[in-house]
Protein backbone atom coordinates (compact mmCIF):
# COMPACT_ATOMS: atom_id res chain seq x y z
CA UNK A 1 0.00 0.00 0.00
CA UNK A 2 2.80 2.36 1.00
CA UNK A 3 4.87 1.47 -2.08
CA UNK A 4 1.85 1.96 -4.32
CA UNK A 5 1.19 5.40 -2.82
CA UNK A 6 4.82 6.43 -3.30
CA UNK A 7 4.70 5.36 -6.92
CA UNK A 8 1.78 7.74 -7.47
CA UNK A 9 2.90 10.70 -5.35
CA UNK A 10 6.47 10.78 -6.62
CA UNK A 11 5.63 11.39 -10.28
CA UNK A 12 2.90 13.87 -9.28
CA UNK A 13 5.35 15.93 -7.25
CA UNK A 14 7.79 15.85 -10.12
CA UNK A 15 5.07 17.02 -12.52
CA UNK A 16 3.98 19.81 -10.17
CA UNK A 17 7.59 20.93 -9.78
CA UNK A 18 8.08 20.88 -13.56
CA UNK A 19 4.91 22.93 -14.05
CA UNK A 20 6.04 25.40 -11.41
CA UNK A 21 9.44 25.79 -13.05
CA UNK A 22 7.84 26.25 -16.48
CA UNK A 23 5.40 28.81 -15.12
CA UNK A 24 8.21 30.69 -13.44
CA UNK A 25 10.20 30.76 -16.64
CA UNK A 26 7.13 31.92 -18.60
CA UNK A 27 6.36 34.73 -16.19
CA UNK A 28 10.00 35.72 -16.17
CA UNK A 29 10.00 35.81 -19.96
CA UNK A 30 6.81 37.84 -20.06
CA UNK A 31 8.19 40.25 -17.50
CA UNK A 32 11.36 40.64 -19.52
CA UNK A 33 9.33 41.25 -22.69
CA UNK A 34 7.20 43.87 -20.93
CA UNK A 35 10.32 45.51 -19.56
CA UNK A 36 11.86 45.61 -23.02
CA UNK A 37 8.66 47.07 -24.48
CA UNK A 38 8.55 49.73 -21.79
CA UNK A 39 12.23 50.47 -22.29
CA UNK A 40 11.75 50.93 -26.06
CA UNK A 41 8.62 53.08 -25.71
CA UNK A 42 9.24 56.79 -26.05
CA UNK A 43 7.21 59.77 -24.84
CA UNK A 44 6.66 62.25 -27.68
CA UNK A 45 5.27 65.71 -26.92
CA UNK A 46 4.15 68.24 -29.49
CA UNK A 47 1.82 70.92 -30.83
CA UNK A 48 -0.89 70.42 -33.46
CA UNK A 49 -3.65 72.39 -35.14
CA UNK A 50 -7.03 72.06 -33.44
CA UNK A 51 -8.60 70.24 -36.39
CA UNK A 52 -6.34 67.21 -35.81
CA UNK A 53 -6.79 66.84 -32.05
CA UNK A 54 -9.81 64.46 -32.31
CA UNK A 55 -7.71 62.17 -34.50
CA UNK A 56 -4.52 62.35 -32.46
CA UNK A 57 -6.30 61.78 -29.13
CA UNK A 58 -8.55 58.98 -30.40
CA UNK A 59 -8.18 55.79 -28.36
CA UNK A 60 -7.51 53.67 -31.46
CA UNK A 61 -4.78 56.01 -32.66
CA UNK A 62 -3.21 56.11 -29.22
CA UNK A 63 -3.35 52.30 -28.99
CA UNK A 64 -1.71 51.84 -32.39
CA UNK A 65 1.02 54.30 -31.50
CA UNK A 66 1.61 52.39 -28.26
CA UNK A 67 2.03 49.20 -30.31
CA UNK A 68 4.68 51.08 -32.26
CA UNK A 69 6.41 52.14 -29.05
CA UNK A 70 5.15 55.73 -28.95
CA UNK A 71 3.31 57.48 -26.14
CA UNK A 72 1.86 60.71 -27.55
CA UNK A 73 1.03 63.92 -25.69
CA UNK A 74 -0.28 66.75 -27.85
CA UNK A 75 -1.45 70.33 -27.25
CA UNK A 76 -3.60 72.59 -29.45
CA UNK A 77 -2.08 75.56 -31.25
CA UNK A 78 -3.01 77.67 -34.27
CA UNK A 79 -1.15 76.34 -37.29
CA UNK A 80 0.49 79.63 -38.21
CA UNK A 81 1.21 80.79 -34.67
CA UNK A 82 3.19 77.66 -33.78
CA UNK A 83 6.37 79.01 -35.35
CA UNK A 84 6.26 82.10 -33.11
CA UNK A 85 5.91 80.29 -29.78
CA UNK A 86 8.80 80.92 -27.38
CA UNK A 87 8.53 77.47 -25.75
CA UNK A 88 9.17 75.21 -28.75
CA UNK A 89 12.31 73.79 -27.13
CA UNK A 90 10.17 71.71 -24.76
CA UNK A 91 8.42 69.90 -27.63
CA UNK A 92 9.53 67.10 -29.96
CA UNK A 93 7.45 68.13 -32.98
CA UNK A 94 4.94 70.58 -34.39
CA UNK A 95 2.10 69.49 -36.64
CA UNK A 96 0.52 72.45 -38.43
CA UNK A 97 -1.96 72.40 -41.27
CA UNK A 98 -0.64 73.55 -44.63
CA UNK A 99 2.70 73.56 -46.40
CA UNK A 100 3.19 77.34 -45.96
CA UNK A 101 2.78 77.00 -42.17
CA UNK A 102 5.21 74.07 -42.15
CA UNK A 103 7.76 75.96 -44.25
CA UNK A 104 7.46 78.96 -41.93
CA UNK A 105 8.13 76.70 -38.96
CA UNK A 106 11.10 75.02 -40.65
CA UNK A 107 12.63 78.38 -41.49
CA UNK A 108 12.17 79.71 -37.96
CA UNK A 109 13.67 76.59 -36.36
CA UNK A 110 16.24 75.65 -39.00
CA UNK A 111 14.65 72.22 -39.51
CA UNK A 112 15.08 70.35 -42.80
CA UNK A 113 12.98 67.20 -42.21
CA UNK A 114 9.19 67.00 -42.54
CA UNK A 115 6.50 64.35 -43.03
CA UNK A 116 3.43 64.92 -45.23
CA UNK A 117 0.91 62.65 -43.52
CA UNK A 118 -2.47 63.29 -45.22
CA UNK A 119 -4.41 66.13 -46.85
CA UNK A 120 -7.86 67.68 -47.20
CA UNK A 121 -9.41 70.27 -49.55
CA UNK A 122 -10.82 73.57 -48.41
CA UNK A 123 -14.62 73.68 -48.54
CA UNK A 124 -17.52 75.89 -47.45
CA UNK A 125 -20.08 74.74 -44.90
CA UNK A 126 -23.54 76.11 -45.66
CA UNK A 127 -27.28 75.38 -45.49
CA UNK A 128 -29.97 74.25 -47.92
CA UNK A 129 -31.85 77.61 -47.98
CA UNK A 130 -28.60 79.42 -48.78
CA UNK A 131 -27.73 76.87 -51.46
CA UNK A 132 -31.19 77.24 -53.05
CA UNK A 133 -30.73 81.01 -53.16
CA UNK A 134 -27.23 80.84 -54.66
CA UNK A 135 -28.26 78.19 -57.17
CA UNK A 136 -30.96 80.52 -58.51
CA UNK A 137 -28.23 83.12 -59.06
CA UNK A 138 -25.98 80.70 -60.94
CA UNK A 139 -23.32 80.66 -58.23
CA UNK A 140 -23.66 77.03 -57.10
CA UNK A 141 -24.58 73.88 -58.96
CA UNK A 142 -24.95 70.19 -58.16
CA UNK A 143 -22.94 67.59 -60.06
CA UNK A 144 -23.05 63.85 -59.35
CA UNK A 145 -24.61 64.49 -55.96
CA UNK A 146 -22.00 67.05 -54.88
CA UNK A 147 -22.52 70.81 -54.58
CA UNK A 148 -19.90 73.11 -56.13
CA UNK A 149 -19.46 76.87 -56.05
CA UNK A 150 -19.12 77.13 -59.81
CA UNK A 151 -18.91 80.94 -59.99
CA UNK A 152 -16.49 81.96 -57.25
CA UNK A 153 -15.73 85.15 -59.19
CA UNK A 154 -19.35 86.30 -58.90
CA UNK A 155 -19.50 85.44 -55.21
CA UNK A 156 -16.25 87.31 -54.56
CA UNK A 157 -17.57 90.30 -56.51
CA UNK A 158 -20.69 90.34 -54.34
CA UNK A 159 -18.52 90.29 -51.23
CA UNK A 160 -16.26 93.08 -52.53
CA UNK A 161 -19.25 95.24 -53.45
CA UNK A 162 -20.73 94.91 -49.98
CA UNK A 163 -23.83 93.08 -51.23
CA UNK A 164 -26.27 92.21 -48.44
CA UNK A 165 -28.28 89.03 -48.36
CA UNK A 166 -31.61 90.90 -48.44
CA UNK A 167 -30.53 92.66 -51.66
CA UNK A 168 -30.33 89.42 -53.66
CA UNK A 169 -33.25 89.29 -56.11
CA UNK A 170 -35.98 86.83 -55.13
CA UNK A 171 -34.48 86.17 -51.71
CA UNK A 172 -37.19 84.77 -49.46
CA UNK A 173 -34.97 82.15 -47.83
CA UNK A 174 -32.56 84.43 -45.94
CA UNK A 175 -33.73 88.09 -46.14
CA UNK A 176 -31.32 89.56 -43.59
CA UNK A 177 -29.19 92.71 -43.61
CA UNK A 178 -25.88 90.89 -43.08
CA UNK A 179 -23.22 91.34 -45.72
CA UNK A 180 -22.56 88.41 -48.02
CA UNK A 181 -19.27 87.02 -46.71
CA UNK A 182 -17.52 83.71 -46.25
CA UNK A 183 -16.50 83.52 -42.59
CA UNK A 184 -12.95 82.39 -41.90
CA UNK A 185 -10.46 82.12 -39.10
CA UNK A 186 -7.79 84.72 -38.34
CA UNK A 187 -5.36 84.77 -41.27
CA UNK A 188 -2.50 85.70 -38.91
CA UNK A 189 -2.74 82.51 -36.85
CA UNK A 190 -4.70 79.91 -38.82
CA UNK A 191 -3.84 78.00 -41.98
CA UNK A 192 -7.46 77.68 -43.12
CA UNK A 193 -7.69 81.48 -43.45
CA UNK A 194 -4.33 81.59 -45.22
CA UNK A 195 -5.63 79.03 -47.74
CA UNK A 196 -8.79 81.13 -48.16
CA UNK A 197 -6.53 84.10 -48.92
CA UNK A 198 -4.60 81.96 -51.41
CA UNK A 199 -7.84 81.09 -53.20
CA UNK A 200 -9.10 84.69 -53.26
CA UNK A 201 -5.76 85.97 -54.53
CA UNK A 202 -5.85 83.48 -57.42
CA UNK A 203 -9.28 84.75 -58.47
CA UNK A 204 -8.36 88.40 -58.08
CA UNK A 205 -5.20 87.85 -60.13
CA UNK A 206 -7.28 86.83 -63.16
CA UNK A 207 -7.17 83.13 -62.27
CA UNK A 208 -3.41 83.00 -61.88
CA UNK A 209 -1.34 82.15 -58.83
CA UNK A 210 0.15 85.35 -57.38
CA UNK A 211 3.84 85.09 -58.12
CA UNK A 212 5.51 88.28 -56.91
CA UNK A 213 5.17 91.44 -54.88
CA UNK A 214 3.82 93.45 -57.81
CA UNK A 215 0.91 91.08 -58.35
CA UNK A 216 0.29 90.88 -54.60
CA UNK A 217 0.06 94.65 -54.25
CA UNK A 218 -2.37 94.76 -57.16
CA UNK A 219 -4.88 92.35 -55.57
CA UNK A 220 -4.58 93.32 -51.89
CA UNK A 221 -6.93 96.34 -52.02
CA UNK A 222 -9.70 93.98 -53.12
CA UNK A 223 -8.89 91.20 -50.66
CA UNK A 224 -8.09 92.98 -47.40
CA UNK A 225 -11.67 94.22 -46.81
CA UNK A 226 -12.99 90.65 -47.10
CA UNK A 227 -11.10 89.81 -43.91
CA UNK A 228 -11.56 93.12 -42.08
CA UNK A 229 -15.35 93.13 -42.55
CA UNK A 230 -15.73 89.79 -40.79
CA UNK A 231 -15.13 91.29 -37.36
CA UNK A 232 -13.83 88.96 -34.66
CA UNK A 233 -12.15 85.86 -36.06
CA UNK A 234 -11.19 82.68 -34.23
CA UNK A 235 -7.52 81.76 -34.02
CA UNK A 236 -8.01 78.12 -35.06
CA UNK A 237 -10.28 76.22 -37.43
CA UNK A 238 -12.29 74.39 -34.77
CA UNK A 239 -14.01 77.59 -33.60
CA UNK A 240 -15.93 78.62 -36.75
CA UNK A 241 -17.10 75.06 -37.40
CA UNK A 242 -18.33 74.72 -33.82
CA UNK A 243 -20.30 77.97 -34.30
CA UNK A 244 -21.70 76.59 -37.54
CA UNK A 245 -22.94 73.46 -35.80
CA UNK A 246 -24.21 75.15 -32.65
CA UNK A 247 -25.68 78.45 -33.91
CA UNK A 248 -26.86 77.53 -37.38
CA UNK A 249 -27.57 79.61 -40.44
CA UNK A 250 -28.19 82.87 -38.60
CA UNK A 251 -24.63 83.03 -37.34
CA UNK A 252 -22.82 81.23 -40.12
CA UNK A 253 -24.43 81.09 -43.60
CA UNK A 254 -21.08 80.43 -45.33
CA UNK A 255 -18.01 79.17 -43.42
CA UNK A 256 -14.58 78.26 -44.82
CA UNK A 257 -13.58 74.90 -43.30
CA UNK A 258 -11.60 71.77 -44.03
CA UNK A 259 -13.58 69.04 -45.78
CA UNK A 260 -12.32 66.61 -43.12
CA UNK A 261 -14.14 68.53 -40.37
CA UNK A 262 -17.49 68.07 -42.09
CA UNK A 263 -16.92 64.40 -42.88
CA UNK A 264 -15.74 63.68 -39.33
CA UNK A 265 -18.92 65.25 -37.96
CA UNK A 266 -21.10 63.13 -40.26
CA UNK A 267 -19.21 59.96 -39.34
CA UNK A 268 -19.54 60.54 -35.60
CA UNK A 269 -23.13 61.81 -35.55
CA UNK A 270 -26.12 59.48 -36.04
CA UNK A 271 -28.20 60.47 -39.05
CA UNK A 272 -31.19 61.30 -36.87
CA UNK A 273 -29.08 63.75 -34.83
CA UNK A 274 -27.66 65.68 -37.79
CA UNK A 275 -29.17 68.98 -38.86
CA UNK A 276 -31.09 68.13 -42.05
CA UNK A 277 -30.13 71.39 -43.79
CA UNK A 278 -26.34 71.04 -43.55
CA UNK A 279 -24.61 71.24 -46.94
CA UNK A 280 -20.95 71.12 -47.91
CA UNK A 281 -19.91 73.24 -50.90
CA UNK A 282 -16.68 72.74 -52.84
CA UNK A 283 -15.25 75.94 -54.31
CA UNK A 284 -14.24 75.63 -57.95
CA UNK A 285 -11.34 76.07 -57.83
CA UNK A 286 -10.31 74.93 -54.38
CA UNK A 287 -6.94 74.37 -52.71
CA UNK A 288 -5.60 71.39 -50.81
CA UNK A 289 -4.21 71.62 -47.29
CA UNK A 290 -1.47 69.12 -46.50
CA UNK A 291 -0.96 68.22 -42.86
CA UNK A 292 2.79 68.26 -42.40
CA UNK A 293 4.59 67.11 -39.24
CA UNK A 294 7.85 68.94 -38.54
CA UNK A 295 10.11 67.00 -36.13
CA UNK A 296 12.52 68.79 -33.81
CA UNK A 297 14.44 65.62 -32.91
CA UNK A 298 14.55 61.87 -33.55
CA UNK A 299 11.51 61.22 -31.35
CA UNK A 300 9.41 63.60 -33.42
CA UNK A 301 10.74 61.97 -36.60
CA UNK A 302 9.70 58.54 -35.33
CA UNK A 303 6.15 59.81 -34.86
CA UNK A 304 6.14 61.48 -38.28
CA UNK A 305 7.30 58.26 -39.93
CA UNK A 306 4.50 56.31 -38.23
CA UNK A 307 1.73 58.77 -39.14
CA UNK A 308 2.89 59.04 -42.75
CA UNK A 309 3.50 55.35 -43.49
CA UNK A 310 1.73 53.02 -41.04
CA UNK A 311 -1.26 51.42 -42.80
CA UNK A 312 -3.38 51.26 -39.64
CA UNK A 313 -2.86 54.95 -38.85
CA UNK A 314 -3.47 55.95 -42.47
CA UNK A 315 -6.78 54.09 -42.47
CA UNK A 316 -7.79 55.73 -39.19
CA UNK A 317 -6.94 59.13 -40.70
CA UNK A 318 -9.41 58.45 -43.51
CA UNK A 319 -12.04 57.53 -40.93
CA UNK A 320 -11.56 61.05 -39.56
CA UNK A 321 -12.26 62.54 -42.98
CA UNK A 322 -8.73 62.97 -44.32
CA UNK A 323 -7.48 61.91 -47.73
CA UNK A 324 -4.33 59.81 -48.12
CA UNK A 325 -2.11 58.76 -51.00
CA UNK A 326 -3.49 55.21 -51.22
CA UNK A 327 -5.89 55.15 -54.20
CA UNK A 328 -9.51 54.31 -53.46
CA UNK A 329 -9.25 54.16 -49.67
CA UNK A 330 -11.06 57.47 -49.08
CA UNK A 331 -13.96 56.44 -51.32
CA UNK A 332 -14.08 52.89 -49.93
CA UNK A 333 -14.42 53.97 -46.31
CA UNK A 334 -16.92 56.75 -46.94
CA UNK A 335 -19.15 54.64 -49.16
CA UNK A 336 -19.24 51.95 -46.47
CA UNK A 337 -20.64 54.41 -43.95
CA UNK A 338 -23.02 56.18 -46.31
CA UNK A 339 -21.12 59.45 -46.67
CA UNK A 340 -21.12 61.13 -50.07
CA UNK A 341 -17.89 62.90 -51.02
CA UNK A 342 -16.17 63.25 -54.40
CA UNK A 343 -13.33 60.79 -54.76
CA UNK A 344 -11.37 63.17 -57.00
CA UNK A 345 -11.44 66.97 -57.23
CA UNK A 346 -10.25 68.22 -60.61
CA UNK A 347 -10.27 72.01 -60.20
CA UNK A 348 -7.49 72.46 -57.64
CA UNK A 349 -4.87 75.24 -57.52
CA UNK A 350 -1.59 75.67 -55.67
CA UNK A 351 -1.13 78.39 -53.06
CA UNK A 352 1.41 81.15 -53.71
CA UNK A 353 5.02 80.58 -52.69
CA UNK A 354 5.69 80.85 -48.98
CA UNK A 355 7.29 84.32 -49.12
CA UNK A 356 4.54 85.78 -51.31
CA UNK A 357 1.74 84.46 -49.08
CA UNK A 358 3.53 85.71 -45.95
CA UNK A 359 3.87 89.18 -47.46
CA UNK A 360 0.17 89.30 -48.30
CA UNK A 361 -0.78 88.20 -44.77
CA UNK A 362 1.48 90.85 -43.23
CA UNK A 363 0.10 93.53 -45.57
CA UNK A 364 -3.51 92.72 -44.61
CA UNK A 365 -2.54 92.80 -40.94
CA UNK A 366 -0.89 96.19 -41.39
CA UNK A 367 -3.97 97.55 -43.17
Amino acid sequence: MTMSWRRIVGPLLTLVLAIGVAAGLWWSFQGQQAHERDASRILVRGLAGSEKLPFLTDARVQARLAELGIELQVQKAGSREIALRPDLAQFDFAYPAGVPAAVKLQKEKGVSRSFATFFTPMAVASWKPIVTLLEAQGIVSRRDGTWYIIDMMKLMRWMSEGRRWRDIPGNTQYPVAKSVLISSTDHRTSNSAAMYLALLSYLANERNVVQDETQAQAVLPQLAPLFRKQGYQESSSAGPFEDYLAMGMGKAPLVMIYEAQFIEHLAQTPAAARHPDMVLLYPAPTVYTKHVLVPFNDKGARLGEALANDEVLQRLAVEFGYRVSKPGLFDEINRARGIKAPEVLLDVIDPPAYEVLENMIEAIEAS
